[in-house]
């Protein structure tokens, strides 16, 4: 089992965000996700996995494109967002499951 995989498994709120060091939108992009996390969801666990590092776990979970924000819930891929999406976007993906998932 990779450690992606066994992150996947272990967390309850896994946001995995799949890029690479050359592509210009996701360094931008990078911040502005972790920020979105940080000051509103705390109990979720951001990981960064470099596509060009780990091909074999972005092609696992079958990402062909960057950046992509996959959500994990409980182990289980709950919501995907990738190439041309807003920041809001990620934000009501998230609201949709977090309350269900930690008692605010």
């Amino acid at each position: 089992m990779t450690e992606l995989e066994t992150l996947i498994s272990q967390t309850t709120l896994l946001v995995a965000y799949f890029s690479h060091n050359d592509c210009s939108v996701c360094r931008v992009m990078k911040p502005k996700v972790e920020e979105l996390l940080k000051t509103h969801y705390p109990n979720a666990i951001f990981c960064y996995v470099n596509t060009h590092e780990h091909p074999a776990w972005a092609a696992q979970q079958s990402v062909f494109t960057v950046p992509t924000v996959i959500g994990y819930v409980l182990g289980k891929e709950t919501f995907r967002l990738s190439r041309n999406f807003a920041i809001a976007e990620l934000g009501e993906r998230i609201d949709r499951i977090y309350p269900l998932l930690f008692e605010q």
